[in-house]
């Protein structure tokens, strides 16, 4: 199987992620992947039910994955001999959005779609080290529970949540851990720059 990042959002396909997706003899994504991709597919599109099915897929199926695939995306599931075509990820964007470099000083965690214990465990060591931390929130999870976190252990940090990124909805909302930003959306990621 060919997995295929297909952005964070809309317009934000790499080259070789659109030829690959022209090029596809058949199409598997979430209904939201393949909204992004239309434009480029040509062949027959199939919805995804089943993630844990993606072993029997056909060797040539393209697979679209949201954001990057090797980043809380459907990478973990390639095969040996699979092909793993790479997106713009949430966390490139973030950065982009909010000036932050991607270097030493930068901790990439997620708590998408699993159990966040080892992400909060994760959260306290970076925060601990003084990083600015990168966050692919859960339910249970989020800004709330990020804001408890800097106020226990006394760290004075600007939270910041960027929802609905590449939309025409992008929202960039930041606040403190006394005030911190709310979500309006399912689809937002959080950024925990020190100050």
């Amino acid at each position: 199987m060919i997995i295929v990042g297909v952005g964070v959002g809309p317009g934000m396909l790499t080259e070789e992620a659109i030829e690959t997706i022209r090029n596809a003899s058949v199409v598997y994504g979430s209904r939201r992947s393949i909204e992004m991709v239309s434009e480029y597919i040509q062949c027959e599109s199939k919805q995804i039910r089943d993630y844990t099915k993606l072993n029997l897929l056909p060797d040539d199926a393209v697979v679209l994955s949201t954001g990057d695939p090797m980043f809380s995306g459907l990478g973990k599931f390639a095969r040996k001999g699979d092909r793993i075509v790479p997106g713009i990820s949430s966390l490139q964007i973030t950065c982009a959005r909010l000036g932050v470099n991607m270097d030493n000083d930068l901790a990439a965690i997620t708590a998408h779609g699993r159990d966040p214990t080892p992400a909060k465990k994760s959260f306290i060591q970076e925060l601990e080290l003084g990083k600015t931390i990168f966050l692919l929130p859960a339910d249970s999870f989020g800004t709330q529970e990020i804001a408890e976190i800097l106020s226990d252990k006394l760290v004075n940090s600007k939270i910041c949540i960027c929802e609905n990124l590449g939309y025409s909805n992008e929202r960039i909302v930041c606040g403190t851990p006394s005030n911190p930003p709310e979500p309006e959306s399912g689809l937002y990621c959080i950024m925990v720059i020190p100050e």
